[in-house]
């Protein structure tokens, strides 16, 4: 499938995947609409943007869902209603479950989960009433099986696959397409940003993060999978092979993750 002059929305886009998939997508003539909390950053994506003209700069907050649906109709006014919706924005958690307070992992939830779900739930209508659209719903490996440190996180990236499995099963008939991208490793500040157990970001960078793929490799294979009408696509090093080690042995995977490092 050659897509061509997509209106496409990211989340997320003001640094790391989302910056590198607006910059790619920007040169193959795409007209975005690029939405993040930090409105000065996202107005430096679209600068280094290659049609800085076909870029809309939309601030967003996922854990605002009342402001959902005006922001729907703020994101339509740039260029028309979004083929795409790409629900980037997140954030990562490093902590031990012991260690962790409950209200760290309703923030988890409310941003990776539920923002993500309340702003695909508000476009979706849209979508429905045009006939066509397509969610594009970055997780994790981590939303295929779990590792130390990222309980919360886990949980809510698997709970991302439950949800958008059924969308897709309610709505393909009405030409609504869902593709899910699952990295592993990628260099971005993800776990800088990662909350600790009381909520504090970690404030330094893993080895392990800092030695995966680039954020352009990983945005130049997320787009081909959407190219090719992919339900699924796992993107990064070894670590892809988790997913497929967990359907041989759950208990072989358990081990190998648990003596990995993760960090």
């Amino acid at each position: 499938m050659s897509l061509k002059n997509q209106v496409v929305w990211i989340t997320g886009a003001s640094s790391g995947i989302g910056e590198a998939l607006a910059l790619h997508l920007s040169e193959k003539g795409h007209r975005l609409v690029l939405s993040a909390r930090r409105e000065e950053a996202l107005a430096a994506v679209r600068e280094r943007c290659a049609n800085p003209e076909k870029a809309g700069i939309l601030p967003l907050d996922l854990a605002r869902p009342e402001t959902f649906g005006e922001k729907v109709r703020e994101a339509t006014a740039f260029f028309g209603l979004p083929d795409i919706l790409v629900n980037n924005a997140g954030v990562s958690q490093r902590s031990l479950i012991a260690d962790t307070a409950l209200e760290v992992y309703r923030d988890l939830m409310e941003i990776n989960y539920l923002g993500t779900v309340g702003l695909s739930k508000a476009i979706l209508p849209e979508f429905v009433q045009r006939g066509g659209g397509r969610f594009v719903t970055v997780t994790s490996l981590m939303g295929k099986f779990g590792s130390p440190l990222r309980s919360g996180y886990c949980g809510a990236k698997h709970a991302l696959h439950g949800f958008f499995d059924v969308l897709r099963m309610e709505h393909e008939n009405q030409g609504i397409g869902v593709t899910m991208i699952c990295p592993g490793f990628v260099r971005t500040q993800i776990a800088r940003n990662a909350l600790t157990g009381d909520g504090s970001p970690q404030g330094r960078d893993d080895q392990a993060t800092q030695e995966g793929i680039s954020p352009e490799a990983c945005a130049r294979r997320m787009w081909r999978a959407v190219e090719k009408d992919k339900w699924e696509a796992y993107v990064g090093g070894r670590e892809v092979l988790g997913v497929y080690l967990k359907r041989l042995s759950q208990k072989l995977l358990h081990r190998t993750v648990a003596r990995s490092r993760v960090v």
